[in-house]
């Protein structure tokens, strides 16, 4: 391995440690949280990190695939976020 390579394995392995702590406080946020507001950003928050692993992963196999599946990902997440936004805010989903 070159000194490129060792440096972006490096990296790598920093950012997937970096978010995977992320996730981890997230999902800690999102089962003690004292208000359902909390909760939804830590959700909001938890696509979000899960977006970033996913992108990691591509990079680290070097396919573009799963960059495919973070704009699903991202799609649904924002779906779901402003539906549990909205059903906690009106108690229906459905106009």
């Amino acid at each position: 391995m070159s000194f490129a390579q060792d440096i972006m394995h490096a990296s790598l392995v920093f950012a997937f440690i970096i978010v995977a702590l992320a996730q981890a406080m997230a999902t800690i946020r999102l089962v003690i949280g004292p208000g359902t507001s909390d909760r939804i950003l830590a959700l909001d928050t938890m696509f979000v990190n899960a977006i970033g692993l996913i992108v990691l992963l591509g990079i680290w196999q070097g396919t573009r695939i799963y960059f495919e599946v973070s704009l699903i990902i991202a799609m649904f997440g924002f779906v779901s976020t402003v539906a549990y936004a909205r059903f906690v805010l009106r108690g229906d989903m459905i106009e």
